[in-house]
């Protein structure tokens, strides 16, 4: 686990020469890049533009270990601009809507299974991150069902125990089940915070807090990684519900991480 990236969604405002700066200035050289509206790359324009934003990152001393793309699983611009910017990975998510649980689920597999000629022809993996709420999936159980019949060489799982942890699963058991399918492990926590008085009937909402404080142990999450043999890279994902604060967070989360490593000899 050596390789630590962070996802620059908080610094949409930036341009691409700008934000190579800032990432470098938290303490990162690898990124996870957006391509979706209003951002520097943007869906329509992903072939002329994703090679062109990857070629001035690493002219900057930045890599992108990923992109998260707007554009649909059977566009085949996208296959063919991440090969030529020489990029392997792509995060997908996948809303359930108000569609019961298992036709959603049928519906994202007819998105991945439109996918897999243009991953195998082009060599991009799709990540498919577990979220929680009304997604597919929502907890490990879920990842596995959707994700035991494909080849993790090409449909494989951006794992996030944040999301697992909110909808009540023990990130160890969770690892248990997903640790065949894993490309990718996000790093961001939250808790369950109460908005409604004590009297009242109850309200929930997601706080999203730094790594130390929420429901997900990075500290368990990082040694049973080490456990089951991962080696592949950690993503932060720079979510906060405080947003003044996301580069003072940042910086103390990558920092808490790196004493987790280090503890936990990886």
């Amino acid at each position: 686990m050596k390789e630590l990236a962070l996802f620059v969604k908080p610094w949409k405002q930036l341009t691409l020469p700008q934000l190579a700066a800032h990432v470098a200035s938290l303490g990162f050289d690898l990124i996870e890049l957006p391509v979706r509206q209003g951002f520097p790359v943007e869906p329509e324009h992903i072939e002329r533009d994703l090679p062109r934003a990857v070629k001035l990152l690493a002219d900057a001393g930045i890599r992108v270990l990923n992109v998260t793309a707007a554009n649909a699983l059977d566009d085949e611009r996208l296959y063919s601009a991440c090969a030529a910017a020489g990029i392997g990975l792509n995060r997908v998510m996948f809303w359930q809507g108000q569609r019961e649980y298992f036709s959603a689920e049928a519906a994202a597999r007819r998105q991945l299974d439109a996918a897999l000629p243009f991953c195998e022809r082009y060599g991009v993996q799709i990540g498919v991150q577990n979220h929680s709420g009304r997604f597919v999936p929502v907890n490990e159980m879920g990842s596995h069902n959707l994700l035991k019949d494909y080849d993790p060489r090409l449909v494989a799982l951006y794992w996030d125990p944040a999301h697992n942890a909110l909808e009540g699963m023990d990130c160890d058991a969770a690892l248990d089940i997903v640790a065949p399918y894993l490309c990718v492990v996000n790093l961001k926590n939250a808790y369950w915070r109460r908005q409604s008085g004590p009297e009242a009937p109850a309200e929930w909402k997601i706080y999203w807090t730094s790594g130390a404080q929420g429901r997900a142990s990075w500290a368990r999450v990082i040694k049973k990684l080490r456990a089951i043999g991962y080696r592949g890279p950690l993503c932060f994902s720079a979510e906060y519900s405080d947003e003044a604060q996301v580069d003072a967070l940042i910086k103390r989360d990558l920092a808490y991480a790196r004493r987790l490593l280090a503890a936990a000899g990886s």
